[in-house]
């Protein structure tokens, strides 16, 4: 079947439950896509663990032991430690580095039955908004290989938008599932914060960064978001002790009656015209379906930047300081005492923007200035959580654009950082209040660019999301349209 690359995950599993393919044969399909490495999406490849996983899946299948997902192939962002890949969250310092164990959503997708089929780039320890800041060379948008496919998920969002993996994981920090997931026309859901384990993920903000999946559709991404959820108590301090859910058995609900909020600070005068169309576009869809537009306000949207932006480096300059040459990674060859290898390792191993948020994030936290801005930071970030639940008081789902603009050209943003971070303006509030939220495709703009609609639950209502997003796919096509050449 020369066409398996175009199937989605829910039909690779109905083909492979039913003995139609083996998933030697989906895997040998895939790899073959992956010759070349297409828009430098991966950062690992190796075909030998994936086939001999393939036929291990094919076994269980034989021997009626195969999981849910049994011989589907996914690809994991390179944020994730896996022992038969190697693992650098897209960094010089982490060059070559293999973890001796699996993450948690890597381990729970293999006893799913999903095949790995290697490691996707990313921006470095997922820091950025373009993913051109990984140290391996930015990802092309399939769309427009002129174009940023977003970040820090970019490599998992082009990897699924050119075909050459039905399904990846994401993490989002404060956008980088949803965003990417918009720049590249598929499907990316962040749960609630704490749904799905942190365990084995390497930490930029911890309070924030979420595992989820990215696929074409929103039953593809319920399918794996099954599979990924679950406490972890042992292993993660920040799970969250909740069962596991069957996000796909409430898919087909209606959609009439249902509340969907409309904040008027998604659609000033940042917003560009053609992303405004499709979003307007997509909400009207939602109207024919039985939805209520209901207007609402979320005051603090403006504030999640600067909030956010001293919170994630601040965190980062915690997590990162464990990576000084000593234990595993880079070390830097020559040096004359202990201080002064940390100091040219982490000069020689970290990208500019990661120093950058070292630095800002070791300001904000240093004595006379945590009072200043990280304490303000916090406050604030309740405040914007506070807004969220009152605003939910008035609907059930929040909805608007992903993202002001969509995907630029590569160096459009070059020497001003400032301009990536104003590009999470749309995705930050929902992280900073660890609430659920997704990437639906809702249409194209300039350049025959996709638009995304983001999507955004209450706590634990990644059900009503991804019901109200598979909803909207059932009567529009934006989800199925691919790239020209896939």
């Amino acid at each position: 079947m020369s066409e398996l690359h175009n199937l989605s995950v829910k039909a690779l599993a109905t083909l492979l439950q039913a003995k139609e393919v083996s998933a030697v044969e989906v895997a040998t399909r895939f790899l073959a896509r992956m010759g070349g490495n297409p828009h430098n999406a991966f950062l690992d490849i190796d075909s030998e663990v994936t086939l001999a996983q393939a036929q291990a899946s094919d076994a269980k299948r034989a021997n009626g032991t195969a999981g849910p997902l049994e011989g589907v192939p996914v690809a994991h962002k390179d944020v994730f430690v896996t022992r038969d890949f190697a693992t650098t969250a897209g960094s010089k310092i982490l060059s070559g580095y293999r973890s001796p164990f699996d993450a948690t959503v890597v381990q729970r997708l293999r006893t799913a039955g999903m095949v790995t089929l290697g490691k996707l780039n990313c921006d470095e320890f997922a820091m950025g908004s373009a993913n051109e800041n990984s140290a391996y060379g930015p990802v092309q948008n399939p769309w427009d290989t002129a174009r940023v496919p977003g970040g820090s998920s970019g490599g998992s969002a082009a990897a699924v938008a050119a075909g050459l993996t039905p399904a990846a994981t994401g993490t989002d920090t404060g956008g980088s599932i949803r965003q990417p997931a918009s720049f590249c026309g598929i499907t990316g859901i962040k749960p609630t914060y704490g749904r799905a384990s942190r365990y084995g993920m390497i930490a930029y903000a911890s309070s924030l960064d979420q595992a989820g999946p990215m696929a074409r559709s929103a039953e593809d991404c319920a399918l794996l978001l099954s599979a990924m959820c679950g406490a972890d108590l042992d292993r993660d301090s920040t799970s969250l002790d909740m069962p596991t859910e069957d996000f796909s058995a409430s898919l087909n609900n209606s959609l009439k009656g249902l509340r969907i909020g409309i904040p008027k600070e998604f659609f000033g005068e940042g917003l560009a015209a053609d992303v405004r169309a499709a979003v307007d576009g997509a909400l009207r869809e939602y109207e024919k379906l039985g939805a209520k537009l209901v207007p609402i306000s979320l005051p603090r949207t403006e504030l999640s930047i600067p909030v956010y932006y001293i919170i994630a480096p601040a965190e980062a300059s915690s997590n990162l300081s464990r990576f000084d040459g000593v234990k595993f990674g880079h070390r830097a060859k020559d040096y004359s005492d202990l201080v002064d290898m940390y100091k040219k390792t982490r000069a020689e191993g970290f990208g500019n923007e990661v120093k950058r948020r070292i630095m800002t994030g070791a300001y904000v936290l240093s004595h006379g200035y945590y009072d200043a801005y990280y304490l303000q930071a916090q406050k604030i970030r309740r405040m914007i959580a506070d807004d969220f639940q009152n605003a939910f008081k008035a609907c059930d789902v929040i909805a608007g654009p992903v993202a002001p603009s969509v995907a630029w050209k590569f160096g459009e943003n070059a020497g001003d950082p400032v301009a990536d971070y104003l590009a999470d303006i749309f995705t930050l509030p929902a992280s900073l209040a660890g609430l659920p939220g997704m990437s639906v495709p809702a249409g194209f703009g300039a350049g025959n660019m996709p638009v995304g609609l983001q999507l955004i639950g209450n706590y634990f209502k990644e059900a009503q999301l991804l019901s109200a997003a598979h909803r909207l796919q059932q009567v529009t096509d934006f989800h199925l349209r691919k790239p020209e050449g896939i």
